[in-house]
């Protein structure tokens, strides 16, 4: 089964899967071997075993080879960090094929600025909700194996509060992302408040 079909079926179970960060093939090897279903290529990580912060500094290509390595050596679903998509619509169509082509079973797309800053770090913006609608709709687009997953990162919270971060989570399902990830929570009453 694909790793595409195998995240797929995962998210249709209706339990959890855990899926640790991981920076490079190895650590993803060790995270199968000792049980995990799945595991996250973080940006963050990524761009910090290269030396540098996470703000945007390492290109679509880097991140795309980093994730071919994670992806060739683990049978088990990956997902990535695509950033903002590196740009427009048109570049997000881009980066989509790319990690599809890199066999990863899935990324996620942020709705901050380009270049972006780490979600972590003061002074990160958001686009306009329009505008990251459009980049999901592009991402759906591209793809070429429907169970290849497309989540919408959202990194409204720190920036415009609850409301818009729950405005934005509705549009983006809207729009057809198969998941949100919410940037920013930081308690179990967070959680609550958004579901």
């Amino acid at each position: 089964m694909k790793t595409t079909a195998k995240l797929r079926q995962m998210l249709n179970s209706g339990r959890m899967t855990v899926a640790p960060f991981v920076l490079n093939a190895f650590h993803a090897k060790i995270a199968e071997s000792v049980g995990f279903q799945a595991v996250y290529m973080t940006g963050a990580g990524t761009a910090a075993e290269r030396g540098f912060p996470d703000v945007g500094l390492l290109t679509m290509t880097e991140m795309v080879s980093n994730a071919k390595y994670i992806a060739g050596a683990v049978d088990i679903p990956v997902i990535c960090d695509a950033d903002t998509g590196y740009g427009n619509p048109l570049n997000v169509q881009r980066t989509i094929r790319e990690y599809e082509a890199a066999g990863v079973a899935g990324v996620h797309v942020e709705d901050q600025v380009f270049p972006k800053k780490c979600g972590f770090f003061a002074g990160k913006q958001v686009i306009p909700q329009e505008e990251a609608v459009q980049k999901i709709k592009a991402a759906l687009d591209a793809r070429t194996d429907p169970d290849f997953v497309v989540i919408a990162r959202c990194d409204a919270y720190a920036v415009t509060g609850w409301e818009d971060t729950i405005k934005r989570s509705h549009a983006y399902i809207e729009a057809g992302a198969d998941l949100v990830f919410v940037d920013g929570i930081k308690s179990q009453e967070d959680i609550q408040n958004y579901a």
